[in-house]
């Protein structure tokens, strides 16, 4: 059932500390919080308002697909899968423990978790067969595909777009989260990427730009795609959302949430909800 905006707000409240949490239960070996905390309203606003998957019949040929290059924000991912009731809290937490449920880089069909990410740009090539599939098929459900801004330096991406565009794959939408960083440093310092907006337009895809962090203009942009070009879907966002310690900085990637941290995280959190 899908959820109205107040729902939708406070379930991306929820999924942010659900987040914070998993970070800090990772203990030594760290997360990507930063990453996480970026796409937070960007999923809330799929699982909850548009994406279709029943959990009690997780191979129905008309569920939709999601699939995501940067598989490192899987403590948003799985967050947002407890509060759509598709895992519970207890196995949400198996993520850290070997042999679990959940795994760092996801790979679970039974729970819709289609394909592990993680090589980046990957994700997009398996999601643009994924919906050419469908459509050969006459199928109508949707392919869902999350990538990365650092990741369009990959070459994969661009021929997974071409390629989209030339079979008009309306059945695909990409999200981008747009939030400046990657491992090494700002993206423009990394690998400039321009206009990304034009660009994937030169490829031949409908674009829109959004507010990565507005649930309101993530849900006008899911139910507003194209029914006849592959969908871009550009949120732009913050990485490390909410915490005044972890936004916008690159070392937050890849990071060890301590004690004190996580006090902080909390504290900030709580405040911001105010």
């Amino acid at each position: 059932m899908n959820k109205d905006m107040n729902e939708l707000e406070e379930m991306a409240k929820r999924v942010r500390r659900s987040a914070v949490d998993m970070a800090y239960a990772a203990g030594a070996g760290g997360s990507h919080l930063g990453g996480g905390l970026s796409c937070v309203e960007i999923l809330t606003a799929l699982y909850g308002a548009v994406f279709h998957f029943d959990k009690e019949n997780p191979t129905d040929m008309e569920r939709d697909r999601f699939l995501t290059g940067k598989a490192h924000c899987i403590l948003t991912q799985y967050s947002v899968m407890q509060e759509m009731g598709i895992i519970t809290e207890e196995e949400k937490y198996t993520f850290k423990d070997n042999g679990g449920l959940l795994i760092g880089y996801p790979k679970n069909p039974k729970l819709g978790l289609e394909f592990s990410g993680g090589t980046l740009g990957m994700a997009l090539s398996v999601g643009t067969g994924m919906a050419l599939d469908a459509k050969r098929k006459g199928r109508n459900h949707k392919v869902y595909v999350m990538i990365g801004d650092g990741e369009c330096d990959e070459g994969i991406i661009w021929e997974a777009v071409m390629t989209a565009a030339k079979y008009a794959l309306s059945n695909l939408v990409i999200i981008v989260d747009r939030n400046n960083l990657q491992l090494s440093g700002t993206v423009e310092e990394v690998m400039t990427l321009g206009n990304l907006g034009e660009k994937f337009k030169s490829f031949g895809c409908a674009v829109q730009e959004v507010d990565g962090h507005s649930i309101r203009e993530l849900v006008q942009a899911y139910q507003a795609v194209s029914d006849e070009k592959p969908n871009v879907i550009i949120a732009h966002t913050i990485k490390g959302k909410g915490l005044s310690f972890v936004e916008n900085h690159v070392e937050w990637h890849q990071n060890v949430l301590t004690e004190e941290m996580y006090h902080k995280a909390i504290q900030e959190l709580e405040e911001n909800q105010e």
